[in-house]
């Protein structure tokens, strides 16, 4: 399946960055010298969607004078939050018309997803299958994942289908990237709601699978992390994994 669409999620208010978001919204700190936006538009222009909406609430303007920086393809549209913050769910729901009626990506903008041999976004859209998925999640090992402290999120069983982790189980990480079909917004609450609430749905469905990721994912999620994620953005430089 061609995936045409997809989201940048950009319009949280980066309290664990601060003081760097006082006067700068998350997406827009610096990583090696670039916005953290721009490490996942890369990822989705490099797939070739033709559509990206990317949302903005804490100092919205920023967001959308960076969008109004991209030429395309792909196509930036701005969906502005900046009257209510409407977390992950409510955002996306928000923002619906300009997704269309077919399944889209979502990516977090406060991560770096590094791909392995094969780009992560093509092996999501080959490993979706509309009839049997509403929600197609990344996930990472562990052991692939840097400036993470915790002990994983899902545990994936032998079809792909996944649960969360509980009692402190060893799981997966959930990377901040999936593919999502508008129909499992049907019955979303309106308002603000994080997208946890549908992926409750969905796994009570047993219409929610994952995808591990076979390259490397680095989470910015403080400014301590800055420096650990640039040092790993090197040396997976210089293993030939990318290009500098």
């Amino acid at each position: 399946m061609r995936i045409a669409r997809a989201m940048l999620l950009a319009a949280g208010f980066g309290k664990r960055m601060r003081p760097l978001t006082l006067h700068r919204p998350k997406p827009l700190i610096e990583v090696a010298g670039r916005p953290l936006i721009d490490y996942a538009y890369d990822l989705v222009r490099a797939y070739g969607a033709e559509t990206v909406v990317v949302n903005g609430h804490w100092l919205a303007g920023q967001i959308r004078d960076w969008a109004k920086t991209k030429t395309p393809p792909p196509v930036v549209k701005f969906s502005d939050e900046s009257d209510a913050i409407l977390e992950t769910g409510g955002g996306l729901k928000k923002a619906l018309p300009m997704l269309g009626e077919e399944a889209f990506f979502v990516l977090n903008s406060d991560c770096i997803v590094l791909d392995g041999q094969t780009p992560a976004l093509s092996r999501l859209a080959t490993a979706w299958d509309d009839a049997r998925m509403d929600c197609l999640v990344l996930t990472v090992p562990l052991g692939r994942a840097r400036g993470y402290a915790g002990t994983g999120d899902f545990v994936i069983d032998a079809k792909g289908k996944v649960r969360r982790c509980t009692g402190g189980e060893p799981g997966e990480i959930f990377t901040g990237v999936y593919v999502v079909h508008p129909r499992l917004f049907a019955h979303a609450p309106d308002g603000a709601f994080s997208m946890n609430v549908l992926f409750d749905v969905a796994m009570a469905q047993g219409r929610m699978y994952a995808l591990s990721h076979d390259g490397l994912w680095l989470h910015v999620g403080t400014p301590l992390s800055i420096a650990p994620a640039e040092a790993a953005l090197t040396d997976w430089m210089h293993s030939g994994r990318i290009s500098p």
